[in-house]
């Protein structure tokens, strides 16, 4: 944020020009999506010592991560279009206040059932965070520093990713794994503070269609639900993906007359956006199941110590930190297809690479996760950029909702996946093929974004 950068016209806050409450708008935004991130990064470190001490198996402590990721998902598109509907700003804030109730549940979970139900809050809560963020970002920024916006934003995601498990450590070394969400209320507060500096935004007239809303939720409510029994209950797992299908038909069918549908398909209709779409799945598919199974696979595979482990965890999102700003200036200078190829590729291999690593070979460790996070900045940075380009400025909602559910799509079916790997194999074998797994998903997101005709 120390460099220059090109400011839309702001809305002064009391006693402030319009230069610092431009800068203070921007860092509010990071700020809550900086929270919403580090909170995985957090949890993500520590499910192997939050299972040991609420005593469930590693496959039920997945459900700590699945359940925010599906809070996340199920509220992504209904709160985009309550942005649209309301403002961003508005649903911006209101999403940060009921991150900080759930947050405050967390905490004081006495069971997993109850931390996972007070977890599902949270993602609820920090949906129109991620689904409105790079909305306000895009009102604040002019035009041609959009792919240096989206630079910041990887920075302070990658960073916050970096943080976390560090932090998490060090929670869960001296306190209870409660502490791990206590120690988040202040920040949360000055967040909240922080968003009086937001700029505002048009409202629309419309009704809202509360049956579509529904509709959503119970599109990726039946679908997470299905994924994951799946591979214990074929038969109920069947059912409950037809019914996600049925609801996605009805709910298609409805919106498709509407000008601003809550599932964007009139953004959808434009090829090298549903490539972009498509190829975000993929690759979040295979970046999660990594970086689930990586902690297990550090701590139990090669036993390492878990300031070792927390080092590791964090080399990922530090390089992405670190090649962030980078990838936001090549996606303004250069083809984003290529871009997304050379990342991909560098991401598939990294995983691949830590997959067939034993203790004899250990120090191979570094420059593999290096090697994914600098992968994975590339590829989503140019990504991103593609997609943003391809949605007019009055549907930043719309479309920063659909960026923030394709990302959760794949976030959550890798976490998923690891689920059921670890119901199959030994948490040893899981591991390897877990990783083995997202560096193939990772490689077919790199190859189908060639498939984006050249900007």
């Amino acid at each position: 944020m120390s460099g220059s950068y090109d400011l839309m016209p702001p809305v002064a806050g009391p006693h402030n020009t319009p230069a610092l409450s431009s800068k203070m708008a921007v860092c509010a935004v990071l700020a809550g999506m900086m929270l919403v991130v580090m909170n995985t990064a957090m949890a993500t470190v520590a499910l192997p010592a939050m299972a040991v001490e609420l005593r469930v198996s590693p496959a039920d402590a997945t459900w700590i991560l699945t359940a925010y990721q599906a809070g996340l998902l199920i509220a992504m598109l209904p709160c985009a279009a309550l942005g649209e509907k309301f403002g961003y700003r508005g649903v911006f804030t209101w999403g940060l206040c009921l991150f900080a109730a759930s947050t405050m549940a967390c905490a004081l979970a006495p069971t997993l059932g109850w931390l996972v139900a007070a977890r599902l809050l949270q993602g609820i809560g920090g949906a129109p965070i991620m689904a409105l963020g790079m909305a306000l970002l895009r009102s604040i920024v002019s035009h041609q520093r959009l792919g240096a916006a989206i630079g910041w934003n990887a920075s302070v995601v990658a960073f916050s990713s970096a943080a976390g498990p560090f932090i998490g450590t060090a929670i869960i070394s001296v306190a209870q794994w409660s502490w791990l969400f206590s120690c988040a209320l202040p920040v949360v507060a000055v967040v909240l503070l922080a968003t009086v500096f937001l700029p505002p935004s048009a409202k629309k007239d419309d009704p809202l269609d509360l049956f579509s809303m529904l509709l959503s939720v119970g599109v990726f409510a039946a679908l997470i639900a299905a994924l994951g029994v799946l591979a214990n209950r074929p038969i109920a797992g069947a059912l409950l993906l037809v019914f996600s299908v049925a609801q996605m038909w009805i709910l298609v069918k409805r919106e498709r007359t509407n000008s601003a549908p809550l599932v964007p398909i009139d953004l959808l209709k434009h090829y090298p956006l549903r490539v972009s779409v498509i190829s975000s799945i993929f690759c979040f598919s295979g970046q999660a199941v990594g970086m689930v199974a990586l902690p297990f696979f550090f701590q139990k595979s090669l036993g390492l110590s878990n300031w070792v482990v927390s080092g590791l965890m964090a080399a990922w999102p530090l390089s992405v930190a670190v090649m962030a700003p980078f990838s936001g200036a090549l996606a303004d200078r250069f083809p984003t297809a290529k871009l997304c190829l050379s990342g991909g590729v560098g991401l598939a291999f990294g995983l691949f690479m830590i997959s067939l690593v034993d203790n004899g070979v250990a120090w191979l460790l570094i420059p593999c996760v290096v090697l994914c996070g600098f992968g994975f900045s590339m590829f989503n940075v140019a990504n991103n950029r593609n997609m943003f380009m391809g949605a007019p400025m009055r549907r930043s909602g719309a479309m920063g909702g659909l960026q923030g559910t394709a990302r959760l799509v794949g976030q959550t079916t890798g976490a998923v996946m690891m689920g059921v790997l670890f119901n199959l194999e030994s948490i040893e074998q899981a591991s390897r093929t877990g990783l083995a797994i997202g560096a193939a998903l990772v490689l077919i997101s790199a190859f189908f974004s060639l498939l984006s005709p050249p900007r």
